[in-house]
């Protein structure tokens, strides 16, 4: 695995007014949400399709929400910029806030979907739990439910409560987006 050189955030924003690129790796529904302005979109999960570096681009910076995502595809990321001189922004996103430097947030956007899917699904086994106390022991089987559909979706990698909250019409957006 290739290690990108990390770079703090005061550093990275000293880069970018220099010219450097700034690439966000998350999702597009985080994206939407809350970014860096300036910084181009490619999320992790397409960026193997290709380059994210373009005619010009002499140093790139990526960054997610706290510098895991970054981190553990180093060498993905590093392969998407080979002409460049890369690195990963410490900390992330929340790093980049925390140094008092700019962020874009937009609240008309949804939160990010595992946010929807982590209260949807907390949400539910709550449920589960109170109405199985309070009102019948068959209503545990609600919480159980829940606990196998997180199982499924950790090990299949396919969350179908993640496919429903994107039919949501607070998602459309997003869901049209990621088409």
């Amino acid at each position: 695995m290739t290690d990108l050189k990390t770079i703090s955030p005061a550093d990275a924003a000293e880069l970018v007014r220099k010219g450097a690129i700034l690439i966000d790796i998350r999702e597009a529904d985080e994206h939407a949400r809350e970014r860096i302005p300036g910084a181009r979109h490619h999320a992790l999960s397409v960026i193997g399709n290709g380059t994210v570096a373009r005619e010009g681009d002499e140093i790139v910076v990526f960054h997610c929400r706290s510098g895991a995502r970054t981190k553990g595809n180093a060498g993905r990321l590093a392969a998407a910029a080979s002409s460049c001189e890369t690195y990963v922004l410490e900390g992330g996103i929340d790093a980049w806030k925390k140094a008092g430097l700019p962020v874009t947030l937009d609240r008309g956007a949804p939160i990010d979907l595992m946010r929807q899917v982590q209260i949807g699904a907390g949400g539910l086994a709550l449920i589960g739990i109170l109405l199985g106390a309070f009102v019948s022991p068959s209503f545990y089987a609600v919480s159980a439910f829940v606990g196998a559909g997180l199982v499924f979706a950790g090990i299949t990698g396919n969350c179908p409560m993640a496919r429903v909250l994107l039919l949501m019409p607070w998602n459309k957006r997003m869901a049209a987006s990621a088409q």
